[in-house]
């Protein structure tokens, strides 16, 4: 992940920094499909006697979203959609904290627009 901590924007010249800007800008992704949280999958013993998980092999993977420290079961047949959203919010967050980045440097040139 990107940082404005990670970049050192000083070394950019204020037209580069407004074109990297108005370019991350342009490259958000639509808000429909946003889903904060992080993908949690786990495998599971059951402990019945001669079954598969007794021999090494677990149940699952069950797939969980975890949003605000609570975990909420997701379908088998919703765990791909779910990651592709969860991803897509992270791609969100790491544009709009380089974004960030940019207009703290360009405050501290006092040249914000």
């Amino acid at each position: 992940m990107v940082t404005h901590k990670d970049r050192d924007w000083g070394r950019w010249s204020t037209a580069e920094l407004r074109s990297r800007r108005a370019g991350l800008l342009a490259g958000l992704p639509s808000a429909e499909k946003l889903l904060a949280g992080a993908l949690v999958e786990q495998h599971r013993t059951c402990g019945r006697q001669g079954c598969r998980c007794s021999r090494g092999q677990p149940h699952g993977p069950y797939v969980y979203l975890q949003v605000a420290g609570r975990l909420m079961y997701v379908p088998a047949g919703l765990a791909e959609l779910v990651r592709s959203y969860v991803e897509l919010s992270d791609r969100l967050r790491e544009s709009l904290e380089e974004i960030s980045g940019i207009n703290l440097e360009l405050l501290s040139r006092r040249e914000l627009d």
